[in-house]
């Protein structure tokens, strides 16, 4: 498969609103200005989101900051590795209100403001900073960016026939080193050196039913910062993937539609992801279930957290080892 690699800035959307046809492809730094997301006349099929995912030693962090158009979504998760106790706070709100959320990624910060969720992501010098609170949670963490680090971003356009109406822009930024403090119940932890923030920045207009597989990696191996990214099921067929692999900050990816093997009746089983360039194992030691089903929107998520064996090609053919990253990898199905 090939894909195009944009080394300039390019807008997503054309004057029209539509997909500009110069934006398919992907980047290895934010390049995309995604102003014309949202847009008059789609109402409803725009969907914008800043979602951080945070893992130490200790605990795990996730964080949401979102707008579908009809309804805005604002979560935190926390999770203690030691005892297994996970604390979720997930507010739906009403329109846009509560979410402000940058027109392309860097513009500006992202917030969330509700009575029980509050969320902060804010741009500043060498990384980004997150900020939170909820009922007995805070935190205030840097995901740092090392001088020269890539991200994948890439553009996925769903067609039906010669026409392209709904595509996606997501910016998938892994193995981003993280410090800071995480406050459960007035006792605080320090998120300490092995420490790792991956973003999921998305931007774009969806179908009403879609699914996808989503798996992320970041850690050291043999010396070396490694960061792994992949996905599936929403890009097959498109002419694009969102997988890649980051070493030392270069990115190397990825244009091969992998396999994707795991058991749906028993998530806890090791998930295999295979192709010409990988063959890794996923063993997972946690499920995050959700489901959601309100109104018009139903979702059911299935986000494993464990650990990375195996080999990612890079660009140069040299077979990258993962064993010992730590990650997650979900299977999604959404109706919104």
């Amino acid at each position: 498969m090939f894909e195009r690699e944009i080394t300039e800035p390019v807008s997503l959307t054309g004057e029209n609103g539509e997909l500009n046809p110069a934006a398919l492809g992907w980047t290895r730094t934010p390049l995309h200005d995604t102003s014309g997301i949202p847009a008059r006349g789609h109402w409803g099929r725009n969907k914008r989101w800043e979602y951080w995912g945070v893992m130490t030693p200790t605990h795990i962090v996730a964080l949401t900051v979102s707008c579908i158009d009809y309804l805005s979504l604002h979560s935190v998760w926390v999770f203690d590795r030691a005892t297994g106790e996970a604390i979720d706070t997930t507010v739906l709100s009403p329109g846009r209100r509560s979410a402000t959320l940058p027109a392309s990624l860097g513009d500006g910060p992202a917030r969330a403001r509700t009575g029980k969720v509050n969320i902060d992501i804010e741009e500043i010098v060498g990384g980004t900073r997150l900020r939170g609170t909820a009922p007995r949670v805070s935190f205030d963490i840097t995901a740092q960016r090392p001088a020269g680090h890539e991200s994948m971003g890439v553009v996925v356009p769903w067609r039906r026939g010669d026409s392209i109406r709904h595509f996606q822009y997501t910016v998938k930024d892994v193995a981003r080193p993280a410090h800071g403090t995480l406050t459960i119940d007035e006792a605080t932890f320090d998120v300490p050196a092995g420490s790792w923030a991956v973003l999921d920045h998305g931007r774009g207009r969806w179908p009403y039913q879609v699914g996808w597989n989503w798996a992320a990696g970041s850690g050291n191996v043999d010396g070396r910062v490694i960061g792994l990214q992949l996905g599936s099921k929403w890009t097959d067929g498109s002419g694009a993937t969102e997988n890649a692999v980051v070493v030392d900050g270069n990115l190397s990816k990825i244009s091969e539609e992998l396999v994707w093997d795991f058991d749906s009746d028993d998530w806890l089983r090791p998930w295999h992801i295979h192709g010409e360039r990988a063959d890794l194992t996923f063993t997972p030691f946690y499920n995050k279930h959700s489901r959601t089903n309100v109104l018009v929107i139903s979702t059911r998520t299935d986000q494993l957290f464990g650990t990375w064996s195996g080999w990612v090609r890079d660009d140069a053919g040299i077979r990258v080892k993962v064993d010992g990253l730590e990650g997650w990898a979900e299977d999604v199905l959404n109706r919104w």
